[in-house]
């Protein structure tokens, strides 16, 4: 798989919510805290705001945002109205999968909501803003296809639904995370933002495609063309962290996945996190992670008991 699919892989979002909702009139909701989320949502007609702790910007017909914060936020078509809870809003209004607010049609939207359950999740969600606003553009039409599906099928409730629904949520949201790198966020920092370099971006997939390799700074400069000094330096600046300190994180993260996932020996999962010793793998483990595998471990099966 190539980067972006592996950390979503171990971050394992998962649609626990999708809905549209159709508006009349001038409307002002107020959303709880998401928690460890990722909320997106597609409008379809009509004009509105989305606000989050003040900051705000304004949505067209076409356009398509994330909030990856999962903090509370405001939509709203003016936001000088007082606003209302969205459980008082919403309630008894549904039809199906839309929800109904006011009479008439001036506004319609689709939005998802999206659990991570692996760890460390703000490997993804901190190196975005509040706000990822995407415009209505030519080059959408994937997303465009994929949102307006997910409306029939709110809207038809057929057969299935529930399994298409959320096919759709996550091409929605892959589609929406390739179009805000395409974007090329002006001095974005993080592992997401380095794909777009032609050199780092190759360099990162090879970490990924081997992570248990014996890498080598010259080795990975090499790879890719540069100097080792020029690739250190460039790969900093662009993923927020040195190229080996990168790679250390990533062999952590999939080692605890592992310890949580299977019941693989530690000695076994250090031999292919790239460590001859098993010692020598721990000490990383718990500089990373924060504990020692074992306790990690131990903490991950009292979860699911």
């Amino acid at each position: 798989m190539d980067p972006l699919s592996d950390v979503l892989s171990l971050l394992k979002p998962h649609t626990y919510m999708a809905a549209g909702l159709e508006a009349g009139g001038a409307w002002s909701i107020q959303f709880p805290d998401q928690q460890t989320c990722i909320k997106t949502g597609a409008v379809l007609g009509g004009r509105c705001w989305i606000d989050v702790d003040g900051e705000a910007v304004a949505m067209s017909a076409g356009d398509f945002f994330l909030l990856p914060s999962g903090k509370p936020f405001r939509m709203a078509t003016d936001l000088a109205l007082d606003s209302v809870d969205a459980a008082t809003a919403f309630s008894g209004r549904r039809t199906g999968g839309v929800v109904h607010l006011n009479e008439g049609r001036d506004f319609s939207i689709v939005s998802t909501r999206f659990a991570l359950s692996g760890s460390h999740s703000d490997m993804l969600l901190k190196m975005l803003p509040p706000i990822v606003h995407i415009r209505d553009a030519p080059d959408q039409g994937a997303l465009r296809w994929s949102v307006e599906r997910m409306m029939q099928e709110l809207r038809g409730q057929q057969p299935g639904s529930g399994l298409l629904i959320d096919h759709l949520a996550h091409m929605m949201l892959i589609e929406a995370l390739r179009l805000h790198l395409a974007g090329g966020a002006e001095g974005a920092v993080g592992w997401l933002y380095a794909l777009a370099d032609r050199q780092i971006g190759t360099a990162i997939r090879l970490m990924h495609e081997a992570p248990g390799r014996g890498w080598t700074l010259q080795e990975l400069a090499h790879a890719v063309g540069m100097s080792r000094s020029t690739f250190a330096l460039r790969f900093k600046q662009l993923a927020g962290s040195a190229p080996m300190d990168y790679l250390t994180r990533w062999r952590m993260l999939l080692a605890g996945n592992r310890l949580k996932t299977s019941d693989e020996p530690i000695s076994a999962i250090a031999i292919q996190s790239g460590y001859e010793s098993e010692s020598a793998f721990s000490t990383a483990f718990k500089r990373v992670m924060g504990c020692a595998p074992r306790h990690f471990a131990r903490a991950q099966q009292q979860i699911a008991a």
